[in-house]
């Protein structure tokens, strides 16, 4: 009985040190696997970068596949975008130099892209725009919005990356 006593004790002793270890490698181990994932890439990176022209170029091509049909193939927006429609939705805004997208920063473009105005500013926001999250993966997003911000003026771009 006392042995059996003894043996507990120390597997109780080696569980504890064992737990310990964990809670202290644990953090550890997911910043080397998570460093060895970005394949030294830094992750705080701008990724809508407009200066990538495999980016831009990917950006193009997903652009105008969903979202040209409501932004316009140049990046003109609709008619009368400041003025709701009927229904209380604006029209599609221009993404050039004429409308607001860059008044805004890259983090908030990519949430209300990939989640929708609705969702994203939420209080009943009604938007006709829908989130992509089910159609476009993060990336593709990112490259929309660096084929958009490619094609604004180097002022307009320096003062949309400040924000």
């Amino acid at each position: 009985m006392l042995f059996a006593d003894s043996a507990r004790a120390e597997a109780e002793s080696i569980m504890n040190e064992l737990s310990n270890l964990c809670r202290i490698m644990t953090p550890v181990v997911i910043v080397i696997v998570l460093a060895g994932c970005t394949d030294g890439q830094d992750l705080t990176s701008n990724r809508a970068d407009a200066s990538n022209p495999d980016i831009v170029a990917r950006g193009e091509v997903v652009y105008q596949e969903s979202c040209a049909s409501c932004h316009g193939v140049n990046l003109e927006g609709q008619a009368n975008w400041t003025l709701r429609n009927a229904d209380g939705t604006l029209p599609a805004p221009p993404h050039d130099v004429t409308g607001h997208t860059w008044h805004h920063g890259d983090e908030l473009l990519f949430e209300l892209t990939k989640w929708g105005p609705s969702a994203v500013v939420g209080n009943d926001y009604n938007s006709a725009m829908p989130g992509f999250s089910d159609t476009l993966d993060d990336d593709d997003i990112w490259a929309v919005l660096a084929y958009i911000k490619s094609r604004w003026p180097d002022e307009v771009r320096a003062a949309q990356s400040a924000r």
